[in-house]
Order: structure tokens, then C-alpha cells, then sequence
């Protein structure tokens, strides 16, 4: 990805969760508010190490949890919840200890697609859901090369034995990189929607 687009994503979900955190302060009851925070702490976890992006997706799950003890049908919430558990499947490589985060995320992918039946993303996340564990167990098999594209080298490096992708490598990485590309669509059109109106001059 371009490091410049890289930086700005960054710059702008880093905002968000400053915002939100501080919003927070001022209503902490504000589900609108603690599910942006969620939201932002799951999008910045793209950019940290393994091992910070189990805290910030922890911290993301904790303030879901938040928004649904008060609001139990926010669809949002449950579908963002969803996407923080699948994430945090990912970047655990042992399927076993993968597997109830799997199962957690088609549980609040299907509360999603209940609370909002006419939302075709909330659909889609159940679909591609189903399928997880097997592209999990693919990914991890080649080498963790969800590690690699997500928290380190990018989508464009080689595999570790120096030699060039494979096509079922490549196959997962856009398929990867689609579905980031989807919910970072999905979340900017929630962000920008949600954003107070500017100044007047």
C-alpha cells in the first residue's frame, strides 16, 4: 500500500480515538461514541506489531461490550464486534486457540444481519465468516503470511524462502486486502457521516 495513504489512515483514526476518548469523558453512556472508539482502536491495530494489536483489539472488544450492554441491537456495534474478532483470529496462529474467535464472530455477524436484514455488508461478513477458519488455516500454513501482510512486510513482499509469490499466495492476499478495503470504505462513510458539521465563517 502507499505509505502516504498508510500515514493518513493512521493520522485520522489516531484523531478519532483522541476525540472519542475524549467524548467520552463528557457521556460515557454515548453508544454512538463508543462504538467510533472501537472502531479506531480496531483500525490502528493494523498498524501495530502481533503483539500490541492483541491490547488495542482487546481495548476495541472492551468498548463494543460497552455499547451493547447499552444498546443490545446496535447493528453497528455488533457487526464491528464481529470484525475485531475475526481480526484477532487472524493474527493468532494456532487454530484451536483461533477457533472460538471465529465462532464469536459469526455469532455477532448474524445479530448484525438480524438487527439490519437490508444491509448487504452485514451479509457479506456472515459469508465470508463461514469461510475464515479454512483461509486461516491456508494463511498460517504458508508461513503466517497474515503476520507479515497485516503487521509487517505489506502485501507486495516475497515469501520467506526469498522466492516470488505463489498464485494461492497472491489469491489470499487480495482477497485480503479487498475485504480491509470494504470495511475501511464501510467505516469512512460511517465516520465522515457522523462528523459535526464545519464551522460556520
Amino acid at each position: 500500500m502507499d505509505p502516504q495513504s498508510d500515514l493518513e489512515r493512521l493520522l485520522f483514526f489516531e484523531h478519532a480515538r483522541k476525540t472519542a476518548e475524549t467524548k467520552y469523558s463528557q457521556d460515557p453512556l454515548d453508544v454512538e461514541n463508543l462504538t467510533r472508539w472501537g472502531g479506531a482502536l480496531l483500525e490502528l491495530s493494523q498498524f501495530q506489531t502481533v503483539v500490541e494489536a492483541r491490547k488495542m483489539l482487546d481495548d476495541a472488544m472492551l468498548k463494543f461490550d460497552e455499547a451493547l450492554m447499552i444498546d443490545p441491537s446496535k447493528h453497528n456495534a455488533l457487526w464491528c464486534m464481529g470484525n475485531a474478532n475475526t481480526s484477532y483470529a487472524f493474527i493468532t496462529p494456532d487454530t484451536d486457540e483461533a477457533k472460538p474467535y471465529f465462532d464469536k464472530a459469526v455469532d455477532y455477524f448474524s445479530q448484525a444481519v438480524d438487527a439490519d436484514t437490508k444491509n448487504d455488508l452485514y451479509r457479506k461478513s456472515l459469508e465470508v465468516a463461514y469461510k475464515a477458519p479454512e483461509l486461516h488455516k491456508e494463511v498460517h500454513k504458508q508461513g503466517g503470511f497474515a503476520e507479515r501482510a497485516v503487521f509487517g512486510d505489506g502485501p507486495s513482499t516475497s515469501s520467506s524462502s526469498g522466492n516470488p509469490k505463489s498464485s494461492s499466495d497472491l489469491k489470499y492476499d487480495i482477497c485480503g486486502w479487498v475485504i480491509l478495503a470494504v470495511a475501511l470504505v464501510a467505516w469512512m462513510g460511517y465516520a465522515k457521516s457522523n462528523m459535526p458539521p464545519p464551522p460556520p465563517r
